[in-house]
C-alpha cells in the first residue's frame, strides 16, 4: 500500500508542479512562455521580470514597452559585464524577437525592470502586466511571483544540475545609463 501512496503523491506533487509552472501566452506570432517575477523582500523598489518570447512569424518584432499597476514604470533592461563591473541598462529602442527565433529574457541578461513598487511581491502571488510590441501589439499577462534562489536549489535537487537565476541583489543595482 505504500508504494501506491508514494507514486500518487509523487504523480499528484508533478502534476501540480507542472500546472504552476506552466503558463504560456499568445499574441499573433508571439508565444510568451512562462511570465514570472522575482519575489522580493519588504520595502523593495523593484523586481525583474523573465519570460521567453518565442516568434512563429516571417518578421522581426521588438519588445518595446510595459504597464504593471504594481509598478510606477516598467523598461526592458539587459545587464552585462564590462570587466569586473556588472552594468544595468535600458534598451532604448526595444528588444528584438527575430523572425523564427526565440529570446530568453533571465536573470543575469535581459528583462523586464518593475521599477517603483507599491508593495512586496510575495512568492505564489501571480501579477498582471502588459507587454507592448512593435509590431503585433499589447497583451496582458500574468507575471507569477517565484523566488529564484529556491528555483535554483529545487532544479538542483530535482536532477537539473546547477541552473544559475542570479543573485537577489543584482536586480537592486542602481541603472547605469
Amino acid at each position: 500500500m505504500k508504494p501506491i501512496a508514494l507514486a500518487l503523491t509523487a504523480a499528484l506533487f508533478g502534476l501540480s508542479v507542472s500546472a504552476s509552472l506552466a503558463h504560456e501566452f499568445k499574441l499573433g506570432a508571439l508565444e510568451i512562455d512562462h511570465p514570472y517575477a522575482r519575489a522580493t523582500p519588504p520595502n523593495a523598489p523593484v523586481s525583474g521580470g523573465y519570460m521567453t518570447i518565442r516568434n512563429t512569424g516571417d518578421e522581426a518584432d521588438r519588445l518595446i514597452s510595459g504597464e504593471a499597476a504594481f509598478a510606477k514604470r516598467v523598461e526592458i533592461h539587459e545587464m552585462s559585464m564590462d570587466g569586473d563591473v556588472m552594468k544595468m541598462r535600458e534598451i532604448k529602442g526595444g528588444l528584438e524577437i527575430p523572425a523564427g527565433g526565440e529570446v530568453t529574457l533571465k536573470p543575469g541578461g535581459f528583462h523586464v525592470m518593475f521599477i517603483g513598487l507599491d508593495g512586496q511581491l510575495i512568492e505564489g502571488e501571480s501579477r498582471p502586466a502588459t507587454l507592448t510590441f512593435q509590431k503585433a501589439g499589447s497583451i496582458e499577462l500574468e507575471f507569477s511571483v517565484e523566488n529564484v534562489m529556491k528555483m535554483k536549489h529545487d532544479m538542483k535537487s530535482h536532477g537539473h544540475g546547477d541552473m544559475d537565476h542570479g543573485d537577489m541583489n543584482k536586480d537592486a543595482m542602481k541603472d547605469d545609463g
